[in-house]
Parts: C-alpha cells; sequence; structure tokens
C-alpha cells in the first residue's frame, strides 16, 4: 500500500485564520455516530446502551430513517459553518445547537443535498461538481448507490431529490427531538472540557507556534518546515487548501474538539468548503500511536508464516540467530534476514551478552497491535 494521507495547503494563510472553536451540531453528529456504531467507541458502551434504551419508538425510527448522515462517517451537514458562501466570509461555529441549525438552514439546496449524500450515495466528495438536483446523471447514481444500501435509504434519497426543502425541515425537527430527549443534558456535560481545551489549543499556537499546537492535537496531524501543508495521517487520500483561489479574505483553517469522537481524527476536505480537523480530547493514553506507515510495516512484518514461528519462540526468552535456526530448521541467514524485518517493524529488540547477540520479542508492541489497528483504521 502506497502513503496515504488527507493534505491541507496551508500556503499565504495568515495565522490569525487558524482558530479552535467548539461546535454543538458536530458534537451531535459524533454522538448519534456513537449510537449507531458503538463498536467504534468501547468508552462509550455504557452511554450508547443506556441512551437507545431511553428513547421513544417514534424517535428511535426516525433516526434509522436517517442513520446514514452519520453511521459510517458523519455527514458535512453536521459542520454547517464551513459550508460555501458566494462572496461572504464562513461564519464561527454557533455556542448552542439552535444557532448552528440556523447556520445548517442557511446552506443552499445543492450543497445540502451534496453533503447529505456525500459518502453513501456519491463517488465525487474530493471532486465536486454539479449536485444531484441538477445532474440527471448523477441522480440516477445517487439513487442506484442508495438501493444498495436497502429500500429505507433508498426512499430517504428519493425523497430528498424530490422535496429538499421538506426533508431539511424533517432533518432540522429531528435534530432539535434529539437535543430534547437525550443531548442536551450531554452537551451540558461535555461543553466545559470542550471549551477548555479549546482555549489552551488557542495559547499552545500563539505561544509555541502551529507545529506545536498540532502535536498537541493529535499524534497523526503534522506540518512541514515551510509551514504551506498540514498533513493527517489517515487511511484515505484527499486535499483541500485553507486558502480557496489563492484569496487570504477567504481563507481559514478551524480546528473542532471532540469528547465523544475518539478514535476519529476527521478532516473535512471537500471542494468549496473550509477545511476542518474534528479532533478527540480526553482519548485513552497511547504512548507512541502508530503511524499508518509503520502499521503497514508491522502487518507485513507479521504476515509471513516463519516470522510468526520466530516471534512465537522469541515470546518466551531472548534466542540467538544460531538457536533460532536450529529451533526453526532454517539456515542462519535465513533467520537474520526475518529478524532484520522484523527489527526494521520496531517488534522485536536486540541486545549483545557477552559475544552473543540476544534478539527477543517486544510483547508490549505487538500486544498493541490490536488497538492501534482499531485506531488507526477508525482515524
Amino acid at each position: 500500500m502506497g502513503p496515504v494521507s488527507v493534505t491541507i495547503d496551508i500556503s499565504g494563510l495568515p495565522p490569525e485564520r487558524v482558530v479552535f472553536e467548539i461546535s454543538p451540531l458536530a458534537e451531535l453528529g459524533v454522538a448519534l455516530h456513537a449510537l449507531a456504531e458503538p463498536g467504534h467507541h468501547p468508552g462509550l458502551h455504557g452511554w450508547a446502551t443506556a441512551t437507545s434504551a431511553s428513547l421513544k419508538p417514534d424517535l428511535a425510527d426516525r433516526l434509522c430513517e436517517a442513520d446514514f448522515l452519520w453511521r459510517t462517517t458523519f455527514s458535512d451537514v453536521f459542520m454547517p459553518f464551513a459550508g460555501p458562501r458566494s462572496g461572504t466570509p464562513s461564519p464561527s461555529p454557533s455556542p448552542t445547537l439552535a444557532g448552528d441549525l440556523d447556520l445548517l438552514d442557511r446552506l443552499d439546496d445543492d450543497t445540502f443535498v451534496s453533503a447529505a449524500l456525500e459518502f453513501t450515495c456519491s463517488e465525487r466528495y474530493s471532486r465536486g461538481g454539479p449536485s444531484a438536483l441538477r445532474d440527471p446523471a448523477r441522480r440516477d447514481r445517487a439513487l442506484e448507490l442508495a438501493a444498495f444500501r436497502g429500500p429505507r435509504q433508498l426512499d430517504f434519497t428519493r425523497r430528498l431529490l424530490d422535496d429538499p426543502t421538506a426533508v431539511r425541515a424533517w432533518v432540522r425537527r429531528l435534530f432539535e427531538d434529539c437535543d430534547e430527549a437525550f443531548f442536551a443534558d450531554t452537551w451540558r456535560r461535555v461543553l466545559p472540557q470542550l471549551a477548555a481545551d479549546a482555549r489552551h489549543q488557542t495559547e499552545l499556537l500563539r505561544h509555541k507556534g502551529l507545529a506545536e499546537a498540532l502535536r498537541s492535537v493529535s499524534a497523526a496531524l503534522s506540518v512541514d518546515e515551510d509551514r504551506t501543508r498540514i498533513t493527517a495521517d489517515k487511511i484515505s487520500d484527499g486535499r483541500t487548501t485553507a486558502v480557496p483561489g489563492g484569496n487570504p479574505a477567504a481563507a481559514g483553517l478551524t480546528l473542532i474538539p471532540s469528547s465523544y469522537g475518539w478514535p476519529h481524527l476527521m478532516v473535512l476536505h471537500a471542494p468549496g468548503w473550509r477545511p476542518v480537523i474534528h479532533y478527540p480530547v480526553g482519548s485513552p493514553a497511547v504512548p507512541d500511536s502508530s503511524s499508518v506507515g509503520l502499521l503497514t510495516l508491522r502487518m507485513e512484518a507479521l504476515a509471513h508464516p516463519m516470522r510468526i514461528r520466530l516471534c512465537r519462540s522469541l515470546a518466551r526468552t531472548p534466542y540467538t540467530t544460531t538457536e533460532l535456526a536450529d529451533t526453526c530448521g532454517i539456515t542462519a541467514p535465513e533467520v537474520s534476514r526475518h529478524i532484520s524485518v522484523l527489527r526494521k517493524a520496531g517488534l522485536i529488540s536486540t541486545r549483545r551478552r557477552g559475544r552473543y547477540v540476544l534478539h527477543q520479542l517486544d510483547v508490549t508492541t505487538v500486544a498493541r497491535l490490536g488497538s492501534d489497528f482499531l485506531e488507526t483504521v477508525l482515524r
């Protein structure tokens, strides 16, 4: 697998246009995702179980009807503050859910429909182009893809394309009912942590610079030495710019903390939208979060049956190369080649004892591969 990542071109971006802000609608999006996919969020099982059990049947049914907006990954409709607005700069997120929903109402129908269908009923997220409201071919393709997802999504997609105004009102009412049922309490509980994190990161950005602030946000984020490109280390491929059309007046990059988001690190990179990095706070302590490249290297190293046999031996006690050759029935040069692969992947340690060189499996690193893999693929 070649290198994959999402990059944000920040050439010419004024430093003051990089902002940390909070968004109740964005947090509602990840909360709904956690309800729909509790397996992605092991730390939220108790909350998800209790919340799901408390939902009234009508609200639970409506959530199932629209869950493609947040089940796979949550839609950009949850970040309307970043949406395209011709001739006017993008606003900040609102401190209230009602304010964020007002921003959602101000998106035009084409933008709303494209965002709603972007993952499950579209193949052009990174390429943009006319919406399914205006392009018959894209409409047909959206309906075809929706049909693959089942009759419920097909019905919703058809209604959205036939009468976007009515469906948008339906979606707003759904989010308002979620607020009344559970999210208002959830937001009150997480707001102090998110506000404190946004303030802390803003101070870090001001006093230590962008590179340090990004490192604090996530080990998966980095900026190049020339401060022209931010890279998000994800098993995803995308690129966008924080200075659309080279116009500094429309430039901006927003970073939004999330209490319910771990392990997801999400980057909004739709054409025409202001880029947004939505990052988890309060995530489990991870001593050395693996990069996609390192995870790939480790998985490839362990994919060979002979290296698995070597690891089985090295997990129990240190061995020399000669001892491993005798144990596994292969030559010492063959052992050395396998050991080199495992060492390059950081899976074994080597130390000298007298004239002997001993190899041993790093059990802690191997044990972390399970959580590393889950965290990285969900990032």
